[in-house]
Formats: C-alpha cells, structure tokens, sequence
C-alpha cells in the first residue's frame, strides 16, 4: 500500500503527540512493506531530509499564524497528494476535515484521526468552537472512515454524530533511566520532585498543581515542563505562582531529557481534561511513575488502578500529593502495573497492527463513502 500521512508537523518527531503518532507508526508501516510518504510543514524544518526511517518527506508551506498553521499546510499537502498515487489518506486532527472536501470527491480513501474534543478548550473564543464542532462533524460525513483513541471519543462521536468508528489506541515505549545525569542541569536529584509535562493552558491545569503543591510541607520540588506558543493570561499567572520551589524550564524536547525527568520523579500529576489518550499520560506510565491523574473519564480509561485520581480543586490534588508524599513504599506497585499496562495495551506494535488492518480493509472497500446530510 501507498500510504500519505498528513495533518501534522511532520517528522522527525520534535514537536508534539501526533508526530510521535506518525513516526512511530510509519516507520513500522515501512518496516512491513509498506510504502509511507509524510507531509512535513516547511518553515518548523532547518534541515530537510528526503527520508528519514525509510518514509518519504514531502515539505510544504504552512501559514505561521495562530489559527491557520495546521489548516493551511493540509490544504497544501492535499492539494500535492491528489496528484500522487496514494492507495489511502491518512489524516490527524477533526480540525483538517474541511479540506478533505478535495480528495474526497476525487474519490480518495480517507481515515481521520479526530484527536479530542478541541471546541471544550479555553483558549478559543465562540467562533473558533463553532468551527471545531463543524469540523467534527464533516469528519464523519468526508472521511470513509473515522479514528478514535479512546472508547471515550469513539463514544462521543456515536453519541453526537451517529458516526461508528474505529477504535485504535496511541502508543508508548517503556523507558528507564540510564543517564540520570541529565537532569542535573535542573539542579534536581531522583526522586526529589514532582513532575508536570503539559501546555499551559486552563484545561491542562498546570496552575492549580502549583497552587496545590505550595500548600505542601515538603523539601521536594515541582517541575512543570512546557508552555505556550503564544503568552497569555493564564501563562503570566503561572509565572506569578512560582517561587523557588517551582522549576519552570520552559519546553523541552530532548527525547533522551524527557525519559530521564520522566523515569526519575517522584510523583507525576496528569491534569488534561479534555481529549481522549493523552500522550503524556502513556509516557509517563511506561516510564514507571507513579502518576496523579484528574477524575475525568478519559483519565481513568487509560489508568484504571495504576495511578490515582485527584478532584479537580486545590484541596483536592494537595491532599493526593500529601497521600504519596507519606506513602512511600506503595507507590512501587502502581508503578508496576503502570508498565504492564503499557505493555499490554499501548504498545505501538499493537497500534501498527491497528492501522494497518484498518487500511487493508479501506483498500477493500469495506467503508464506502456515502453522502450524508
């Protein structure tokens, strides 16, 4: 099969979840027979690679504006692809569906995965919602056939949209730590601190685990790794928060510095309340932490009985931070679990295994494209 994967960054993946997403599953894709081409926007790409783990790079250019980066550069990548001989679209984000009105008449077979439920974010205004909602929805009207992650969204988009789909979950690998040295440039030692890896954004919740963890009695420390492309209310506030406790070092995308922050903190608190399998969420289980995680239903789809959940108040995550912080020794069992979960059901083995059954069975025409109103 000839496969194009769109929608995102590109590879490598430098940036985020979905590009993780492609080159994880494009270079097993590849490594099957398969035959994988990604679009990769131009401008966030010094160096442009003809391939790279055997998948094809196609650059294009993208619009370096807040509200149409991701759009303009599928617009693009559509409009180079349905000249090309791809067997199936692959597509990430419901955000994209508009342009999928191209390939789609042409009669191209198209698979969307539709990511969360962008329209419930803080950060957009009215407009913007109704947009992402009427994106949902013509993803489930353009594409033959739509992705969920979680049995939450694949939930929701029957629920809303009458829309069956096809539920395949993101990976993650199992990590450990092999260079704890590279933490040192934090001034952090193992085991010393709590660990948040998030944007900052409202819905993520990255102010209230600090507002929490302040509350604590603790010589530990907070780490919060991430921010925001564009600063705004709830960043300043966060940067007003911190004191010397909290450590806020901005983004970081040192694959090798993640798994060590990851595999050597004490605690990690997951407060991402909107989407369905968070990344972050599965990196931090298969790097064996003992995770806190927000009480919302795509938290305990994911965590089930190997972490812990936290209401979403400040009350309410200091007392589960104060619970681990005096329960020392029954973390190592959530821990465990936490790995065997990974490797259970998050493996990307398993979501190749996945995909690849999915595009065999659009090849065979098992999900016709029908006009729905």
């Amino acid at each position: 099969m000839k496969i194009a994967l769109i929608g995102t960054r590109g590879v490598p993946a430098n940036y985020g979840g979905f590009e993780t997403f492609y080159e994880e599953l494009g270079k097993r894709l590849v490594e099957r027979g398969q035959e994988v081409t990604v679009y990769c926007r131009d401008s966030y790409y010094s160096e442009k690679l003809d391939e790279y783990l055997g998948m094809k790079l196609v650059y294009l250019p993208n619009l370096k504006k807040k509200s149409l980066d991701t759009l303009s550069h599928t617009f693009f990548s559509v409009l180079h692809a349905i000249n090309q001989p791809y067997d199936v679209y692959m597509v990430c984000n419901a955000a994209n569906s508009p342009v999928l009105v191209i390939p789609r008449l042409l009669g191209k077979r198209i698979a969307i995965n539709t990511d969360g439920l962008e329209w419930k974010r803080g950060k957009w205004g009215a407009l913007a919602r109704k947009y992402y909602k009427l994106s949902e929805w013509l993803a489930t009207r353009l594409a033959n056939r739509i992705v969920a992650d979680s049995t939450g969204i694949q939930n929701y988009y029957r629920e809303t949209y009458q829309a069956d789909s096809s539920c395949i979950a993101y990976g993650a690998p199992i990590v450990t730590s092999t260079q704890p040295h590279l933490i040192d440039q934090f001034g952090l030692c193992p085991g010393e601190y709590f660990l948040q890896i998030t944007r900052f954004e409202s819905e993520n919740n990255p102010l209230l685990t600090m507002q929490a963890f302040k509350q604590l009695k603790t010589l530990k420390k907070l780490v919060i790794v991430g921010g925001v492309p564009y600063p705004s209310e709830y960043s300043h506030a966060m940067d007003q928060e911190a004191d010397d406790r909290i450590l806020l070092p901005g983004f970081v995308y040192d694959k090798d510095v993640l798994i060590e922050l990851w595999a050597n903190c004490y605690a990690y608190i997951h407060g991402n309340e909107v989407g369905g399998t968070n990344p972050a969420l599965l990196q931090t289980m298969g790097a064996g932490c003992f995770t806190i995680a927000i009480d919302v239903p795509f938290s305990r789809d994911v965590l089930r009985d190997c972490g812990i959940f936290y209401y979403p108040t400040v009350e309410g995550l200091r007392e589960k931070m104060e619970w681990a912080l005096n329960h020392e020794t029954a973390l190592e069992l959530f821990k465990e679990k936490a790995i065997a979960r990974i490797r259970d059901f998050y493996n990307w083995e398993r979501v190749t295994d996945g995909y690849e059954v999915l595009f065999g069975e659009l090849m065979a025409g098992k999900y016709p494209w029908r006009l729905k109103l």
